[in-house]
């Protein structure tokens, strides 16, 4: 999996998620979440549209981004999931824990008071 910076505003950061979020590339993911929270993002929008496989570790590494975002006041918003990737997260009840939207757009929306 590739990740990529697509923006940041103020406390808000959009990442794109591009190819699988597996056990090959869940630490990535994870290495680089920890460098941002620290830096001071509070917000975050992963967009997820080019996202084509994910494992029992890539969705512990997004519960645990959630987790420590949930400790320092922040939130973490998923948009763009597709097909098989959006029956995943369902099946494993993710869908209550992270809020979802269609796009970045609308994720970004939700985010205004």
């Amino acid at each position: 999996m590739e990740t990529y910076l697509i923006e940041v505003v103020g406390d808000l950061m959009i990442l794109r998620a591009d190819g699988g979020l597996n056990t090959g590339t869940a630490g990535q993911l994870s290495d680089k979440m920890s460098a941002l929270v620290t830096g001071g993002v509070r917000k975050i929008i992963v967009d997820c549209s080019k996202l084509e496989i994910v494992s029992s570790l890539g969705l512990s590494s997004l519960l645990m981004l959630h987790t420590r975002m949930k400790k320092v006041g922040g939130e973490v918003k998923l948009c763009g999931i597709k097909g098989s990737i959006m029956q995943v997260i369902r099946i494993s009840k993710l869908d209550r824990v992270f809020q979802t939207y269609p796009d970045i757009e609308q994720a970004r929306l939700a985010f205004r008071p």
